[in-house]
């Protein structure tokens, strides 16, 4: 039974450099993953790319010959991939039971309103696929408007899958004015009404009676449903890829399948190291509230490794020569015969 991620979230959110830095992430543990691009936009993955939409159908030819805009012709590739679903099938079952990342387009239609996508994604679990949905946005987002909320709670309903949202660009955080309040407010989206005097502020320029209220109708429907919730990411950062892999684990049902691949060894040691449990305090007081100190230590814990590597290079160099080696190394007289001649042509 093979598993796989739909990475989606609007433009900008760090969908690609996400799927760049989980693939990289799940070869260091051991675990077989493969990329397929689904943004027929995307010309330049980052990325290695296992199967990849634009050798079925491009935006330029779509856009040219049915002169359509980029967001039409993005919904009318889809229907096409749809339409020729054959094609992505027999691309995924030459991947075996590879770990799957789709990488997807940006507009949010096709997560919200469309079908195309969620009946593609429907297909591909009858296939034997567990797949689960992660939703990206980031923090310069979420922060002044409440976009993000409505956007993953819509997706949440219309794709019907296991799904996770993500603040990702967690890093940034110290690059954007002072939070009003602890990141865990945001993450678990309790009480939003405390928001809407600084939407308000950051929002002057449009009278309250169209913009207040949206925002409190908004607000009021998310917290009716009570779904939304968000998990931290920075993608450089080892333990925040490892908190969220669990994550995704869990919601998957991957940490608890006995499909080849699945509880993987490398896997189970480092989460039993317990380099995988990080609460949201700690994210705070890693990338906000103490970030150049940790940001100190890491550099010195990775200048620590670096001597230790060397050091133990040197040693095992050091080990690898024997007593004869010692003795050639002093030796300044001719070199022994070895019995062989060599003859030179004339």
């Amino acid at each position: 039974m093979p598993f796989a991620q739909l990475v989606i979230g609007p433009p900008g959110a760090g969908k690609s450099t996400y799927c760049n830095g989980m693939h990289q992430f799940l070869g260091a543990i051991g675990r077989k993953c493969s990329i397929v691009n689904l943004d027929p936009a995307n010309d330049k993955t980052s990325y290695p790319c296992a199967l990849d939409v634009r050798d079925l159908v491009t935006l330029e030819e779509i856009m040219e010959e049915d002169k359509l805009g980029p967001n039409g012709a993005t919904l009318y590739a889809l229907e096409e991939l749809e339409e020729n679903y054959s094609w992505l099938e027999g691309g995924l079952k030459e991947l075996g039971e590879d770990y799957v990342l789709f990488d997807c387009p940006g507009q949010v239609e096709l997560f919200t309103h469309h079908s195309s996508l969620r009946n593609i994604f429907f297909r591909i679990q009858k296939l034997g696929y567990r797949v689960s949905n992660t939703n990206t946005a980031t923090p310069s987002l979420y922060l002044p408007c409440t976009f993000p909320l409505s956007f993953s709670l819509r997706a949440m309903l219309q794709l019907d899958l296991p799904h996770l949202n993500v603040l990702t660009k967690i890093d940034n955080l110290s690059n954007y004015p002072d939070l009003p309040f602890n990141l865990d407010f945001y993450t678990e989206v309790q009480d939003l009404n405390y928001l809407l005097p600084h939407l308000e502020s950051e929002s002057s320029r449009l009278p309250h009676s169209k913009f207040g209220a949206l925002n409190t109708a908004i607000m009021d429907l998310v917290e009716e449903f009570g779904l939304v919730a968000f998990e931290t990411l920075a993608v450089e950062d080892k333990k925040s890829m490892m908190n969220l892999l669990r994550a995704i684990d869990r919601a998957s049902g991957y940490a608890f399948g006995s499909a080849e691949g699945a509880n993987d060894t490398v896997w189970q040691v480092a989460v039993r190291e317990g380099m995988g449990v990080t609460d949201v305090r700690d994210v705070q007081e890693r990338w906000l509230d103490m970030k150049d100190e940790y940001d100190d230590l890491e550099r010195e814990e990775l200048e620590e490794e670096a001597r230790m590597r060397d050091a133990a290079s040197k040693a095992a160099m050091g080990e690898g020569m024997d007593e004869n080696d010692d003795e050639m190394a002093d030796w300044n007289g001719p070199l022994p015969d070895s019995g062989v001649k060599v003859r030179r042509k004339t």
